[in-house]
């Protein structure tokens, strides 16, 4: 937000404007969802594909070379963001601010993703919900059986529920517009090239490692919320006792807490297309089904809005407090 001159304190009116921009973005995306056409985020990824296919030669060999590819991608975009800011008239810019946390949200897109994968397995469909679980995670879904499926749904929604929800959110009250979308960007970076193989292990440790640090604050947020919002005792004690065990600094307390919070078991070996890889247990239960997606969904969902309502009625109680004793 541009700030403006205030009497009720330094910046408390522009924060409580970012709030409702937040409510406004999470009302756009519930009654839209994502565009189906020309979302500018797959348009970055085809550009980030094609200046990887030029920079990533020979493959494997590019520490450097990644760390311009992420350069050229994004200080353009952040230059560009950082001048409309100032330049943009207030109520044109508070548009474009609702638009850009909206097209960076993708909470109902999320949900339509999971809610597929659980109305296929509870029709008791295992092709179709392996299909459309393929779509979502990178492991071999051809090979998972209905628990499996179920797992892979969870987790996705729990961990995207992160990364897509909570951190554009928070980085949209913490820098605005210029915060959401480099967060965005460079968390699509780490989706496409943040691979421990031959190919990406040096070429995307510029991104996995920066996607690491913007994460961090906001996956331990997301963690809180799930802790709160489900069974709040063994949330706590899988975010405390089983994330560190995870090979992910960030996605370890949110599935763990996640995990523990819907009180069922995720985690554990995981058919991908190298092979079987073997992953610590999280949370404590039976073995997830189609409930636990929609369970994971419904954390995602009021995880959201208890944020924005949280936030919106407490900087509105501190504007007003603070403007009645001036």
């Amino acid at each position: 937000m541009k700030e403006n001159e205030t009497d009720k304190g330094p910046g408390l009116d522009g924060f409580f404007i970012s709030v409702l921009v937040c409510l406004l973005a999470l009302l756009l995306d519930q009654r839209l969802g994502e565009p189906r056409r020309w979302h500018p985020l797959v348009g970055f990824g085809r550009m980030a594909a094609a200046l990887e296919g030029r920079l990533n030669r020979p493959p494997g060999e590019g520490i450097a070379r990644g760390l311009l590819a992420l350069c050229l991608l994004v200080a353009p975009v952040l230059l560009v963001l950082c001048g409309l800011q100032y330049e943009l008239p207030q109520p044109v810019w508070l548009v474009v601010e609702v638009l850009a946390l909206w097209l960076a949200l993708s909470l109902r897109g999320l949900a339509e993703h999971g809610e597929a994968v659980a109305n296929a397995l509870k029709a008791e469909d295992l092709p179709l919900a392996r299909q459309q679980v393929g779509r979502i995670v990178s492991r071999n879904a051809e090979v998972l059986d209905e628990n499996g499926v179920a797992a892979a749904a969870t987790e996705s929604m729990l961990e995207n529920g992160a990364d897509a929800v909570f951190a554009s959110l928070f980085w949209f009250l913490v820098a605005g517009v210029p915060g959401v979308v480099l967060h965005r960007m460079v968390n699509t970076l780490d989706a496409m090239w943040g691979y421990r193989n031959e190919r990406y292990l040096t070429f995307g440790r510029t991104a996995a490692r920066l996607d690491d640090v913007l994460n961090w604050v906001p996956a331990r947020l997301t963690a809180a919320t799930y802790t709160l919002l489900g069974r709040t005792a063994l949330a706590w004690h899988c975010w405390r006792v089983q994330a560190r065990n995870w090979d992910s600094p960030n996605a370890g307390p949110v599935m763990a807490a996640g995990a523990g919070a819907l009180g069922v078991t995720l985690g554990g070996p995981a058919p991908y297309t190298g092979g079987i890889k073997q992953r610590p247990v999280l949370g404590r239960g039976p073995a997830p089904d189609a409930r636990s997606i929609d369970g994971a969904i419904t954390l995602v969902r009021q995880g959201a809005w208890l944020w924005v309502m949280a936030l919106l009625c407490g900087s509105g109680l501190w504007l007003v407090f603070a403007g009645g004793a001036l």
